[in-house]
């Protein structure tokens, strides 16, 4: 039986559930996401279970797919369980470079974090809320963040509310073993009070009630204390590389 905490942490593209116009190429060796655009973000491989000589081939059809799609560019995550288990050494030796942030940590939870007073989170529905928290992805990230042209029931997006006004935005990704969560974002002005944690809970609430309660993110440096208080455990190390074509 697979530990879908740490394989949903570790390679969190490879399950969540594809967005009309996103697209998901799965071999034996690796899997390929393409999201919404030319970007890092949005074009990701992962999930590498290969040979050491193999490497140039898998490289050579990734690049395939990608140019195919008139994409320039896309990323490797490079799991605690990828092999060859020297593939980051190999990749940067290759030319690849370390994305801005390239170490992210796998954490999970498979119980309730606490709940949040004085903050209200409700499922960004309407063109104004979807419009609303695509805002506050861009201030926060400095760039854009795909969000749906309408709600979908398994890409959630959610804005977190202080004092009636939408300070905060994430997203949570429902797949048969459990929720994904993306994109949690805080405008500036309100941080520190609890819009970040509410939007935790609120992902969690939801996967809890579909029947699959297990919550998993790839934390930066910023949100891994935040998630470790709030009871999530680390899993795996996740390293970013960035292939330019």
């Amino acid at each position: 039986m697979a530990d879908w905490a740490l394989e949903l942490a570790e390679n969190p593209n490879t399950y969540v559930p594809l967005r009309p116009g996103h697209e998901r190429i799965v071999t034996p060796r690796y899997v390929l996401w393409l999201g919404a655009g030319d970007h890092p973000v949005w074009t990701v491989a992962q999930r590498f279970r290969f040979e050491p000589h193999e490497l140039d081939e898998v490289r050579r059809e990734i690049h395939e797919h990608v140019r195919t799609r008139g994409r320039t560019v896309c990323s490797w995550e490079v799991g605690s369980s990828a092999r060859p288990h020297d593939l980051v050494e190999r990749l940067l030796a290759l030319g690849l470079e370390e994305a801005e942030e390239p170490l992210h940590v796998g954490m999970a939870i498979t119980s309730a974090p606490p709940a949040v007073p004085g903050v209200e989170v409700r499922r960004a529905e309407t063109g104004t809320e979807l419009a609303a928290a695509a805002s506050i992805a861009a201030t926060v990230f400095g760039v854009a963040v795909s969000t749906p042209p309408v709600a979908d029931r398994d890409n959630v997006v959610y804005l977190a509310y202080v004092d009636g006004v939408a300070v905060g935005r994430a997203s949570g990704a429902f797949s048969e073993h459990g929720v994904t969560l993306f994109g949690g974002a805080v405008l500036p002005e309100a941080r520190g009070r609890g819009a970040y944690r509410a939007l935790v809970r609120a992902r969690w609430d939801d996967a809890a009630a579909r029947g699959t309660p297990l919550a998993v993110t790839e934390a930066g440096a910023l949100s891994r204390p935040i998630l470790a208080r709030l009871g999530f455990r680390e899993v795996c190390t996740i390293r970013a590389l960035i292939d330019r074509l």
